[in-house]
């Protein structure tokens, strides 16, 4: 009886221990079962891990994130199903790069449609041949730089209305040097030998040859001699034989000095007639971007002309920050719709540059090739209002699954993603509400943020966990 007595204390500390050890296997199961359902309804089941590592030494705990040591920001702890590891190589490989999100007024703009173009009646100069002749030299070469004045052609005078219109002139002269020594030499002598009636009938003689000389220069000007070509004519008693052709002054004062033959319209030995065009000339020290807004867009870009905003043009065709210009002035909008595209165009002032100046040969010929050229595709973006206070980060920082968006805050060697509320997103930037999500100063990846989102998905949806047995 003593020993049955004894049993039963024996017996009841078995049934608990059994007891506990049932109660334990049934918290792990629950635990496994919630797993694998919530993996099957597409989620992110805990582990052990995120719940349980959390001390000190754990750099990935709550709290010990050492990129934002001495930071209250409120941020959650580290998950591993919200966090991924990216080594060295894979960081290179998908062209990662790192930044601080930060405070600024984004401006919000709308992109349309445009391309460099000339300005009109300024870009460009048609050198003509001002007398009908042929082409004895040709000065220049196509692609070369001129300065103003510089000599573009030589051509041969063979119009026979010129001819005569020079030897009329230099007729003229010689009569007239002959009627004044005629009056000098009856001045000089002796009075009442020579009457005074024939000494003025040659002073009016000269007048009228005076007169007659006056239209005849007057007449080779329109022809298109100059000043110095009608004077030595006259001083050298030389007909002018051939004329050059020079490049022109005026078209070249705001390019300083800058032109370029672009295209020569005639050959040596050919011959030409007054008023054809031998050679163009181009100015693109200045260029035009037009636009085309579209009926949505008159009301925003007409106002931002109004108000004198500067807008911005991005080269289509480059890649490189370069490609960027900023700070550009709407030179002018049109007074209509266009009836067919239904499209508003506006112009754009666009400075150039020269980008290749190089000389050749032995007489130094200039070459020059310009940064913008007639014809590239750019967009413009016009200003349409401000946002102050606000979080922009580029487009590649913010990864969209969904109806999510996602950065991913750099934690030692590990990225956190965050979901965040974006107010707006272009191609280029994202706007991020400053909701206490993301705070000025958080370092997060600045590019690459879809490839991790993948690889976090990837990660998620049954691979091989490589952080398994590895407390963090």
């Amino acid at each position: 009886m003593s020993s049955s007595l004894q049993s039963k204390p024996g017996r009841r500390t078995v049934l608990i221990a059994v007891s506990v050890g049932i109660v334990l296997l049934l918290v792990v199961s629950l635990k496994s079962v919630r797993g694998v359902l919530i993996r099957a309804l597409g989620g992110v089941a805990p582990t052990t891990e995120s719940a349980t590592t959390n001390g000190p030494g754990d750099e990935h705990a709550e709290g010990g994130h050492d990129d934002h040591a001495g930071h209250d920001h409120g941020h959650a702890g580290h998950a591993e199903e919200n966090s991924i590891e990216l080594s060295e190589q894979a960081r290179k490989s998908i062209g990662l790069t790192e930044g601080e999100a930060a405070l600024t007024t984004f401006h919000r703009t709308i992109t349309v449609p445009g391309m460099v173009v000339e300005r009109a009646g300024r870009s460009r100069f048609n050198a003509i041949a001002p007398m009908t002749g042929f082409l004895t030299q040709i000065l220049v070469t196509e692609g070369e730089a001129v300065a103003p004045g510089q000599p573009l052609f030589e051509i041969r005078l063979t119009h026979e209305e010129l001819v005569q219109a020079q030897a009329d002139l230099l007729r003229t002269t010689v009569q007239i040097e002959v009627v004044n020594r005629e009056i000098a030499r009856l001045t000089g002598i002796s009075e009442g030998l020579v009457a005074t009636k024939v000494i003025l009938e040659r002073k009016y003689e000269l007048q009228n040859l005076e007169a007659v000389q006056l239209a005849q220069r007057q007449a080779l000007l329109l022809h298109g001699l100059t000043e110095a070509q009608v004077s030595a004519i006259m001083k050298d008693k030389q007909l002018l034989g051939s004329i050059v052709v020079q490049a022109p002054a005026a078209v070249t004062a705001d390019a300083g000095g800058m032109m370029l033959v672009q295209r020569l319209s005639a050959d040596r030995g050919q011959h030409v007639t007054a008023g054809d065009t031998i050679a163009v000339l181009v100015n693109h020290t200045t260029l035009l971007v037009e636009g085309d807004a579209f009926e949505q867009d008159v009301a925003p870009v007409t106002a931002a002309a109004s108000a004198g905003k500067k807008v911005t043009a991005i080269l289509d065709a480059a890649k490189s920050p370069d490609a960027r210009i900023e700070g550009l002035g709407i030179a002018y909008v049109a007074d209509r719709v266009d009836p067919e595209s239904r499209t508003l165009r506006f112009f754009v002032t666009l400075p150039n540059a020269p980008l290749i100046r190089e000389a050749r040969g032995e007489g130094e010929q200039e070459f020059v090739g310009w940064r913008f050229k007639p014809g590239q595709r750019m967009r413009i973006e016009v200003p349409v209002e401000e946002w102050p206070e606000r979080i922009v980060l580029p487009a590649t920082a913010v990864a969209q699954d969904g109806v999510e968006n996602y950065v991913f805050r750099a934690n030692g060697n590990h990225f956190d993603r965050a979901a965040v509320h974006v107010e707006y997103r272009d191609p280029q930037w994202v706007v991020v509400a400053h909701d206490g999500t993301l705070f000025p100063g958080d370092r997060i990846a600045m590019t690459a943020a879809q490839q991790l989102q993948l690889a976090l998905k990837n990660k998620a949806g049954g691979g091989i966990d490589p952080h398994a047995g590895h407390n963090h």
